[in-house]
């Protein structure tokens, strides 16, 4: 049995709403995980990151003013410090992100998802 596609959504955002729309309009309900209020494990992130073939400050939003105050910017963090810190301070993370057949995107524009479903 596949996994359901699932989204990282934050229904705030312009970007990921009309990502929703779009897989909605491809006939897929997604799992919808609002990731402000349910931040994903350690381990979903790595996974993700692992699918993405990125880093994580690649996945992180680095003009949000949390991350100069945390001080991320140090180039001296681990990938385990930054993935820690994306958990516990989920504003962090790029949105959304598409999880679909064993692939991720992150909906940057939103057409990017298109690919993975």
């Amino acid at each position: 049995m596949t996994e359901p596609t699932r989204i990282f959504h934050n229904p705030r955002c312009s970007k990921s709403r009309q990502t929703l729309e779009l897989i909605q309009q491809r006939g897929i309900e997604p799992e919808i995980i609002r990731y402000l209020e349910t931040p994903p494990t350690e381990q979903e992130l790595l996974h993700i990151l692992d699918l993405l073939g990125c880093e994580p400050r690649q996945l992180m939003r680095t003009k949000e003013s949390e991350y100069k105050e945390q001080g991320l910017d140090n180039p001296e963090l681990s990938r385990e410090q930054l993935v820690k810190a994306m958990v516990a301070t989920p504003k962090l993370i790029e949105r959304p992100i598409v999880l679909a057949n064993g692939k991720a995107a992150i909906g940057r524009p939103p057409e990017s998802v298109l690919e993975i479903l």
